[in-house]
């Protein structure tokens, strides 16, 4: 539905008889310049539809972004299902219901004013709500009395949201003025279901806008001591009628830990009221353990929402629950943010609220989220290791170990584990809120995750492996080969904060060294052979490094041990290719990577690669260059030049028959025939290899090959198909001279003829 725009006047009755007044309007829309303004609690009560159920139908309130269901009683057990829902003041749209938690941990000692109280859920900016409590089937006890349910509008507190509005929309409604109004009535219902219709559609008027009076008394203690505390509608001041002691006196200095401290935000910078909780801080001896909670509710909030959500925690916890301050000593947000919970001192053991029966030896802290179905960021667990670390190093304990805590209390876990007060048990020092309490906080998928929070926080750094070698260095076998420099590329599973420095070792010896958060180190090693290898060193001193690397650093070139030739092969020539072979043989002396032809044209061949069939332009000088690479970078280049040349069959010595043949098929478009016994062509020439070129077909018959007078080949033209321009028969010499080639007919029976095309020699 969309946000009314008319202006709503009102009056609330308080618990004192006064009335304040209060005025529901459509919010600005301009949050350049935003105001503070205080956080706003209000109680509704909810009414019994049966013995078994109370309710609240859906109802108009002023705006909230938190809730939780209370009742009178804070040692009372509510044994049932309390469900809410709520609209959204972006949408209009009710959301689908929502189980509260409400296995919440009592106070070890809670107090006469303390209330008995869900797991509070963040929902965002909502202006309706619809509440259910039903009372187990079989349950002995009834449900509680006093049941309400509690919303809290966050308000804006800190610079950084009146500048960036990132609180969300303005209340619909908030209060304008705390002074009791002596003209109200005094007949003011303050019912906020009064004038509400059941049933599971209703929805208030806008006539009958119902609006909650903010909380005006707040009493709390964690402890046996209960100071009462009053607060003002308008601006949530509250002083203590009493001041409680601390049972353990803080050490004058806090101990220095084993590893850096994370970053952690201040109390004031997600702008808690300290007003609210003016009782001073109580401490513990030490830290031995850190339990993990997470807070419940949405995941969907963005991390520029974190303030606003713990300050709707904090004021659920003092002034709905009646506790003196919040209970977490720390919370994180997804963005792996961490904020300062309750007050004393991050880098003291302050004594929290926050997992029954072991507040009096751990700390806590609480992931902002629902970890039941979704896993933890990457971010947050980080942050919780690194925090984990930095609390437990104060005492010198080892994150991935176990500790002996006394139980504060006769219980049984999650897991059904049985604690009796006052027996020694044995945790995880990094421990899941459900180790110590019926709950399923932290979630299934986060409590799942806590070892490879134990991991990362103890050391050393987990998964480290090379993933490959550059600068210049290339891989052959096991071996790298580079002229000297040699960058290495690395990962690990540990983040980069809780990771102190990476260290190139050569040979053992740090030649390197960066940060935690660098995936590369680079360094030039002299000529040899050497080992290579990345050491981590975790933040807390531990090390781990990889398994060696055998890197050899040299600047020999290879070398040609044949130069690079061409000589003729056989195939199809052209009057524009000639069909050749280009040969070589390189080697190095430590590991040959590879040739590359660079001109005429390019071509890249492995090692043991010594010929490439290739083609030339016949009657053109060509220069063939050849690179040998080897896989340290160094390489060497050889070239030669050499004149493919055709002479046609004209240009031949002729003795015997022979006829004249035309067709665009020969080179030159002619060539010449004879089945004569005995008919001869003779050519001479200066060059380094020659390849006879032919006619072939099925009738084709044989001819007799002479080199400088001595018959070296029969060769014989039949073919099974028709195929002109054939170089048949090649020679090649180790050098250049002159030679005399001559083809004579044999004649064969039944086939013979034959028909040349000439002859093609390498000038």
């Amino acid at each position: 539905m969309k946000r009314r725009a008319w202006l709503t006047l009102g009056a609330v009755v308080l618990g004192g008889g006064g009335v304040v007044t209060y005025a529901a309007a459509n919010p600005s829309t301009d949050h350049a310049a935003r105001p503070k303004r205080p956080v706003k609690v209000y109680d509704l009560a909810l009414k019994a539809a049966s013995a078994d159920r109370q309710e609240m139908p859906r109802t108009d309130t002023e705006q909230f972004s938190l809730l939780g269901v209370t009742w009178t009683g804070g040692a009372k057990r509510l044994v049932g299902t309390a469900q809410v829902r709520t609209r959204s003041v972006a949408t209009g749209e009710w959301s689908a219901w929502h189980d509260l938690e409400l296995d919440v941990d009592p106070l070890d000692r809670p107090g006469p004013k303390v209330r008995g109280a869900s797991e509070p859920v963040w929902v965002g900016p909502s202006d309706g709500v619809q509440v259910q409590v039903v009372r187990k089937n079989g349950a002995g006890a009834a449900l509680p009395k006093g049941l309400e349910v509690n919303l809290v509008d966050p308000g804006v507190a800190t610079d950084a949201e009146t500048k960036t509005g990132t609180t969300g929309a303005e209340p619909a409604g908030f209060v304008m003025d705390g002074t009791p109004d002596p003209t109200a009535s005094d007949t003011a219902n303050p019912d906020p279901s009064a004038s509400s219709s059941p049933g599971d559609t209703a929805s208030a008027s806008p006539t009958d806008t119902v609006t909650a009076a903010p909380t005006d008394t707040v009493s709390a203690s964690p402890t046996d001591t209960t100071p009462e505390v009053t607060a003002t509608a308008s601006t949530g001041a509250a002083s203590p009628t009493t001041s409680p002691s601390s049972t353990v006196t803080p050490p004058p200095t806090a101990p220095k830990s084993t590893v850096p401290e994370p970053p952690i935000r201040s109390r004031a910078d997600w702008g808690a009221d300290e007003s609210i909780s003016p009782d001073a801080p109580e401490y513990n001896k030490d830290v031995k353990a850190m339990f993990v909670h997470h807070t419940d509710g949405t995941n969907d909030y963005t991390c520029d929402q974190t303030p606003s959500i713990i300050r709707s925690i904090y004021a659920y916890h003092v002034q709905v629950s009646g506790w003196k301050d919040i209970g977490y000593n720390f919370l994180v947000d997804k963005c792996g943010t961490l904020w300062e919970g309750r007050k004393g001192g991050v880098d003291l053991p302050v004594l929290g609220a926050h997992t029954y029966g072991w507040n009096r030896e751990a700390e806590a802290v609480a992931v902002i989220g629902d970890y039941t179905q979704t896993t933890a960021t990457n971010a947050a667990l980080t942050s919780i290791a690194r925090l984990s670390a930095w609390k437990l190093g104060q005492y010198g304990a080892d994150p991935a170990g176990t500790v002996q805590l006394t139980a504060g209390a006769t219980q049984t876990n999650y897991f059904g584990k049985s604690f009796t007060s006052g027996s020694l048990y044995t945790f995880n020092r990094i421990s899941g809120h459900r180790d110590g309490y019926n709950t399923q906080c932290p979630g299934g998928l986060l409590y799942d995750q806590l070892p490879t929070v134990r991991a990362w926080a103890a050391g050393p750094v987990q998964g480290l492996k090379v993933t490959s070698v550059a600068g210049g260095a290339s891989l052959s076998g096991s071996t790298y080969y580079t002229k000297g420099a040699v960058t290495v590329n690395w990962t690990a599973t540990t983040p980069g904060s809780l990771i102190s420095r990476f260290e190139l070792l050569a040979d053992g010896k740090a030649v390197a060294t960066v940060t935690g958060t660098a995936t590369s180190a680079s360094a030039t090693l002299p000529l040899g052979s050497h080992t290579v290898a990345v050491r981590a060193v975790h933040q807390s001193g531990k090390a781990t490094t990889t398994a060696a690397l055998n890197v050899v650093a040299e600047t020999t070139a290879p070398t040609f041990t044949t130069a690079p030739t061409l000589s003729l092969r056989t195939g199809t020539v052209s009057t524009t290719a000639v069909p050749v072979t280009l040969g070589w043989k390189a080697a190095d002396d430590k590991a040959l990577r590879s040739v590359q032809l660079l001109a005429p044209t390019t071509a890249t061949f492995g090692p043991t690669v010594t010929s490439s069939g290739r083609t030339a332009k016949p009657g053109a000088a060509t220069t063939w260059s050849l690179r040998a690479n080897d896989y340290a970078g160094n390489y060497r280049t050889a070239s030669l030049s050499s004149t493919p040349v055709i002479l046609q069959e004209t240009s031949a010595v002729k003795y015997g028959s022979w006829t004249t043949r035309s067709s665009t098929s020969y080179l030159g478009g002619a060539s010449y025939s004879s089945g004569s016994k005995g008919a001869s062509l003779t050519w001479t020439f200066t060059g380094r290899s020659a390849a006879w070129v032919v006619s072939r077909a099925t009738t084709s018959g044989q001819a007799y090959v002479y080199v400088d007078g001595t018959k070296i080949a029969t060769v014989d033209l039949k073919s099974a198909t028709t195929l002109y321009r054939q170089a048949i028969w090649t020679k090649t010499w180790s050098s250049s001279a002159k030679h005399t080639i001559k083809i004579v007919v044999v004649a064969t029976t039944g086939r013979p003829t034959i028909t040349t095309d000439g002859l093609v020699y390498i000038k």
